[in-house]
């Protein structure tokens, strides 16, 4: 008997027939991973361009990987619930190279939120040599105890970010000691604070701060009682930056203690405040004022912006927000113009310039480049005219809700010579003829957008936010029109005959506004 032949295996990929001619073929082999012959450094600058979740899912890769990434990865954001405590030896055991760690806890998580304890447990884990920042979120079982440990187990921190937690402004007397090389404090939505809302006497609590010499920036926002903090921002000598938005009390006392004792600062924010003149002119004592925001301070009027005018002219950057209560305008804006000579940036919404405080602006402050002009009811064409002879330097222009029609924006082909942007929204007397006409004129690196806005009776002011390409036809909107998602009715469902008539009323504001479509 012959003896039997050797058995040879071949593989057949589905799909594919199978051979013929008696051929056979060997599987080729695997093709080599050419990730391994990168080194640790090149990984990690590929790890550290990609989202958490990208690199969290690139860290389960492979165990080479996992250690890469444990070993680079800077910033680091915790669920911070009970059982952090318990972990935290081990999470912080793996990531050696934190240095910006956030503590979130969600909303609804109620008492299983990061407690005392907890934080000791962590304190005792972090990386205390190289943690830079810190952010707390929603940690509501934290007391003034549980931050303190935090904070003495971070001494090198230099920015840190507080939100819907429950500790008090006592808390931050071991947050300043512990830290001395904080340099950017941000203290928002807190519950732990005392009821003193609107009580002057506030500013002279009784809680100690440590002077602050390396402290920089500080944001206070949504606090029902920020007048606590006042004696801390008052012990910083060197700040340069303070933001107070949306903070109850009436302020105008507490920024004269400020200024007093702060004469440095360069940017200030006062955002819906009780705040008035007074407050104003204690902040114009700040000679080194660079930035400027009023957002919706209805009692400050032209003398406050006067005495700031007067006295502040290192002045580069200027918004408010008038409110439309009119209490600012041509006076106040004049008197910036003639001691404010380096303005670069001025924002102005409900405020009513005319072309007495342009012109003024124009000629005074020659290195204006970025204009803003929302809900303006005196500019007009008369005013954009004005800032296209008198404004040189102007690069950007924006204006939002005026009465200005294309007679004003066509004096812009001529003037502004260095305008290279221009955004206009709501402005129903500026026809697209003359948006295209300016691209023809200044050429192709200038850039103009011109917000489309419906009447009234199509439904509310909707809004089509793109930037037109070239001249628009009225079948393009009405795509656009049709995968919009129109207002519905509160209570019901809105019917095919709603929607249907709906549409009527939008294409007839269309027309109206635009003429009729050009035949297909």
């Amino acid at each position: 008997m012959a003896p039997p032949r050797a058995q040879r295996t071949m593989l057949v990929v589905a799909g594919d027939a199978p051979p013929t001619g008696g051929a056979r073929f060997a599987a080729p082999p695997p093709e080599r991973d050419h990730t391994q012959d990168l080194p640790d450094e090149i990984l990690s600058l590929v790890f550290a361009s990609l989202t958490p979740t990208d690199r969290n899912a690139c860290s389960l890769t492979c165990a080479r990987w996992k250690e890469v990434d444990a070993s680079t990865r800077h910033r680091l954001s915790l669920d911070a619930r009970a059982a952090l405590g318990y972990a935290a030896q081990g999470i912080f055991a793996r990531f050696t190279a934190v240095t910006k760690l956030a503590l979130r806890c969600a909303r609804g998580s109620g008492t299983d939120s990061l407690s005392d304890d907890g934080a000791r447990q962590v304190a005792t884990a972090l990386p205390s040599a190289r943690l830079a920042r810190l952010k707390l979120r929603g940690l509501r079982q934290l007391s003034d105890d549980g931050l303190a440990s935090l904070a003495g187990a971070t001494p090198a921190i230099r920015k840190l970010s507080v939100a819907s937690c429950s500790f008090g402004p006592k808390a931050f007397v071991a947050v300043l000691r512990s830290c001395p090389l904080l340099e950017d404090l941000s203290v928002k939505r807190l519950r732990g604070l005392p009821d003193t809302a609107g009580a002057t006497t506030a500013i002279t609590e009784e809680i100690l701060f440590p002077p602050a010499s390396s402290l920089r920036s500080v944001c206070l926002k949504d606090l029902y009682s920020a007048l606590c903090f006042v004696p801390l921002v008052a012990s910083s000598p060197n700040l340069r930056s303070l933001k107070i938005l949306r903070c109850s009390g009436s302020w105008d006392l507490p920024l004269e203690v400020i200024a007093a004792r702060v004469p440095g600062l360069v940017e200030l924010h006062l955002e819906k405040l009780q705040v008035g003149d007074r407050g104003l002119s204690a902040v114009s004592a700040c000679a080194n004022l660079e930035v400027l925001f009023l957002v919706k301070t209805p009692e400050c009027t032209d003398a406050g912006i006067i005495s700031v005018a007067e006295k502040c002219h290192k002045l580069r950057k200027l918004h408010i927000d008038g409110w439309r209560t009119n209490r600012i305008g041509d006076h106040g804006l004049m008197a910036v113009a003639r001691g404010c000579p380096d303005l670069q940036e001025l924002v102005l919404i409900g405020v009513n310039p005319t072309v007495q405080s342009l012109r003024m602006l124009g000629e005074h402050c020659r290195s204006l480049e970025r204009l803003a002009l929302c809900g303006c009811e005196t500019v007009g064409d008369p005013e954009i005219i004005c800032l296209a002879e008198r404004c040189a330097a102007l690069k950007k222009l924006c204006i939002k809700g005026c009465p200005v029609s294309d007679r004003g924006m066509g004096a812009l082909n001529g003037g502004c010579p260095s305008l290279v942007k221009v955004k206009l929204k709501r402005c129903r007397g500026v026809s697209y003829e003359c948006i295209e006409n300016l691209k023809v004129v200044r050429g192709g690196s200038f850039s103009i957008s011109l917000d489309i806005v419906l009447e009234r009776d199509a439904g509310g002011a909707i809004e089509n936010g793109g930037q037109e390409a070239g001249q628009v036809q009225i079948t393009e909107l009405t795509d656009q029109m049709a995968a919009m998602d129109l207002p519905t009715n509160a209570t019901n469902a809105q019917s095919s005959a709603q929607a249907s008539s709906r549409m009527r009323s939008v294409m007839s504001a269309l027309r109206r506004r635009f003429g009729n479509p050009p035949a297909l």
